[in-house]
């Protein structure tokens, strides 16, 4: 009687996942694949973003489509590397990313922060999927202390 059971339930999911949907995914049902969202366009301005909380890497302000970031180039070091500074106006890239695991400085960029965009990524003007109450440490910083009198 257990597999009859068994063979129900599993019966009972794929209809479930035909009939069910989720507010992430739209009306598709949650056993079939749904079309792809549309990309937004990137932002594309010199303003830098405000950091949220505190070791945030920099978010990337500017498009960086058809950017070469491999083992033999890295275009984004073309503006912000120590020598390119003075004639792109960009900022010079963290101190951090000249020293190796050993807090030793280099003389050029450490290997293991060669490779940007797996800290920094570019924004677009995408409206967050589901709400959220993030509150940066700012805020957080400047809220009333409990005990205090303003």
């Amino acid at each position: 009687m257990m597999w009859l059971a068994a063979m129900l339930a599993a019966g009972s999911s794929a209809l479930l996942a035909e009939t069910v949907s989720s507010g992430l995914r739209g009306p598709t049902p949650l056993n079939e694949e749904g079309p792809a969202p549309p990309m937004l366009p990137n932002k594309n301005t010199a303003d830098r973003e405000v950091r949220n909380y505190p070791e945030q890497p920099p978010v990337i302000p500017h498009t960086i489509d058809n950017y070469q970031i491999d083992l033999n180039s890295n275009k984004c070091l073309s503006c912000h590397a120590r020598a390119r500074i003075a004639e792109s106006q960009a900022p010079m890239i963290s101190i951090t990313h000249f020293m190796d695991r050993e807090g030793q400085f280099l003389a050029f960029v450490s290997p293991r922060r060669y490779f940007c965009t797996e800290c920094h990524v570019p924004q677009n003007a995408a409206n967050p999927p589901v709400g959220n109450d993030f509150v940066d440490i700012d805020s957080m910083l400047s809220r009333e202390k409990p005990g205090s009198h303003r």
